[in-house]
């Protein structure tokens, strides 16, 4: 189970099982000293995020991935949306553990039940039901019905 690891050098195997030890290499090699005044108060060096450990419960995982560059782990119940898109960049990537994916439901809820940790919290409805607008828009029912383009 990856939620207890308790060495550093087996998560660093778990990382290389995964794939995702290019992204770790890449934070050790974006390591780089800031430029400005910052570097004299104490904030001297800056580097890439790395990926996001996502766990139910710490048995020992944070203290394994304390030591490896760029990794930051976090709780499934304290999910924050600075860690999630740092920068306001979506797209980070993220490990989750299977207890904190379980956890999903249970926390938030489904479409169906609303979630037993967060009273009075529903998910939100999709306002489409077919996201891709492109396909939309270029389908035979839609296009047969718009009027031509005007030259």
């Amino acid at each position: 189970d990856v939620e207890n690891l308790v060495k550093t050098a087996k998560a660093v195997e778990l990382f290389k099982g995964l794939g995702a030890y290019e992204d770790i290499q890449k934070v050790k090699d974006s390591r780089n000293i800031r430029r400005g005044v910052g570097k004299t108060r104490n904030r001297r060096y800056v580097q890439r995020r790395g990926p996001l450990v996502i766990y139910k419960e710490d048995n020992g995982i944070v203290k394994a991935l304390r030591n490896v560059p760029g990794v930051e782990t976090c709780a499934v119940t304290r999910l924050n949306l600075l860690q999630l898109a740092p920068g306001g960049h979506l797209g980070r990537f993220c490990i989750w553990t299977q207890g904190a994916f379980d956890e999903l439901d249970a926390l938030y809820g489904t479409q169906s039940k609303p979630g037993a940790s967060k009273t009075g919290y529903h998910l939100p409805r999709p306002s489409m039901r077919q996201a891709d607008l492109a396909r939309l828009i270029n389908s035979d029912e839609i296009q047969s019905v718009v009027r031509p383009k005007r030259t």
